[in-house]
């Protein structure tokens, strides 16, 4: 079975999008509440290592990408989810992937996304004197 059988078939009904741009480079989208499952069988499970997770400002929404890969087949599988502009917060994947912690803990400076049940969501990147709320890649000031 190929990486995109193994994927609809573990992850069924959490798959809201699923794109294949080729054979190595595969997008799926789901709920901010599938995430954390998603993730644990792609990491655990499925054993997907862990490449990094990207954030980005929509002009609507915020969206986080999590970048996951099968080495033995050259396969690079992007969880993709959507967070409220209003209120962008998602629960913490450390649990599943320690790793992961510097990449929410800047993500959360850089863009304002809370990730809930971090385990040390403390300053990272910026100055200390840096002004609260203001987000450097935001594109507009202060949110």
């Amino acid at each position: 079975m190929n990486v995109l059988d193994t994927l609809k078939e573990k992850l069924g009904g959490s798959i809201k999008e699923l794109k294949a741009h080729n054979a190595k480079r595969i997008y799926i989208t789901v709920d901010r509440a599938d995430v954390k499952k998603c993730l644990k069988i792609l990491f655990r499970d499925l054993d997907a290592r862990y490449i990094v997770a990207s954030g980005v400002e929509n002009f609507d929404s915020f969206e986080i990408l999590y970048h996951l890969g099968f080495d033995g087949e050259g396969t690079v599988v992007s969880v993709r989810t959507y967070l409220d502009r209003g209120k962008p917060e998602i629960e913490s994947m450390t649990s599943i992937i320690p790793g992961i912690s510097y990449i929410e803990r800047e993500m959360k400076e850089l863009l304002g996304i809370n990730f809930t049940g971090h385990p040390g969501l403390t300053h990272f990147l910026l100055r200390d004197d840096w002004e609260e709320g203001n987000y450097p890649l935001r594109k507009a000031k202060n949110g």
